[in-house]
């Protein structure tokens, strides 16, 4: 018997795949605790249009990130911060306090997790901050850390 799964089951098969499996199967266990359904032309269809949906949601995901990698080319955000002597900072600009500035600034709200910056700023001037805006487009976020 043909059926659709409609969630991952272990060792049989991951949601959306269509797979032959035993009949008694089928009826007992996969269609009773809805963990798939038969594959009937109704059901094919129907997940082909899921499947349809799903592409063009993440193909507008994708244009939608390369539009805010567009947009943060021409910003500039700037951070302030207490400094002492040679421009070094007491402590550090974190990409918390980035993505904050950028919100209040451009209103742009960004994952701090989405900045790679693994030791934060320690000193005043500017700095570019690598950002992965979606799994293949990467950005750059200019910060300009002042004194405060």
């Amino acid at each position: 018997m043909k059926v659709i799964f409609t969630q991952d089951v272990k060792g049989k098969g991951k949601k959306g795949e269509i797979k032959d499996v035993p009949v008694g199967y089928a009826n007992n266990f996969l269609i009773k605790n809805g963990y798939a359904v038969e594959a009937t032309p109704g059901n094919l269809k129907q997940l082909e249009q899921k499947n349809k949906r799903i592409e063009k949601e993440k193909q507008q995901e994708f244009e939608d990130a390369k539009a805010l990698k567009e947009k943060l080319e021409t910003l500039e955000v700037e951070v302030k911060a207490k400094s002492g002597e040679g421009g070094k900072l007491f402590g550090s600009i974190s990409t918390k306090q980035i993505a904050e500035a950028l919100n209040k600034q451009h209103g742009i709200k960004l994952d701090k997790r989405k900045m790679d910056l693994p030791n934060g700023i320690h000193a005043l001037g500017y700095t570019n901050v690598p950002v992965k805006l979606h799994k293949d487009v990467d950005g750059t976020i200019r910060v300009h850390t002042v004194e405060q």
